[in-house]
């Protein structure tokens, strides 16, 4: 081989190692500014939920009162905003954090529960049942970290 074809093959392979360290770090600096995608399923949401809770609350609620405690949740979300209609490839653009209140939520739950048909015997069985949904979500990735106590 002459020295011509090796300092081709040379410069030629250091032209295609620069070219792909480019597109690489370009995709990885656009995919670390777009939301990950989290897909919500909402039977397998209920099972989550259904798996987590305490075993009172799971004697006193059937699958489909869970399906409804959490179809009644994600419209309390969607009433708030909380639930954008399409995040695909959507830039993180998050100013101000969001808190989510617990004993507004229960209050209504509980109303929701009733206009749903939902006989809820016992209150505790409400705030047990966001609290795994909640948890459904993250291990979703579907929320951020807890704020800090004020």
């Amino acid at each position: 081989m002459s020295l011509v074809t090796v300092l081709f093959a040379v410069v030629s392979a250091l032209a295609v190692f620069v070219i792909a360290a480019v597109v690489v770090g370009r995709e990885a600096q656009r995919l670390d500014m777009v939301a990950p995608r989290v897909i919500y399923d909402i039977d397998e949401a209920a099972e989550f939920v259904a798996r987590t809770l305490p075993q009172t609350t799971q004697a006193r609620l059937t699958m489909e009162e869970v399906r409804q405690l959490l179809m009644a949740h994600l419209s309390w979300m969607n009433e708030r905003e909380l639930m954008p209609l399409d995040v695909t490839d959507h830039v993180q653009d998050i100013e101000t954090p969001v808190v989510l209140d617990k004993t507004t939520l229960t209050a209504y739950l509980l109303d929701a529960a009733s206009k749903r048909g939902v006989d809820i015997l016992d209150d505790v069985d409400v705030v047990y049942v966001a609290d795994a949904h909640m948890g459904y979500f993250a291990a979703i990735g579907a929320v951020g970290p807890k704020a800090d106590e004020v």
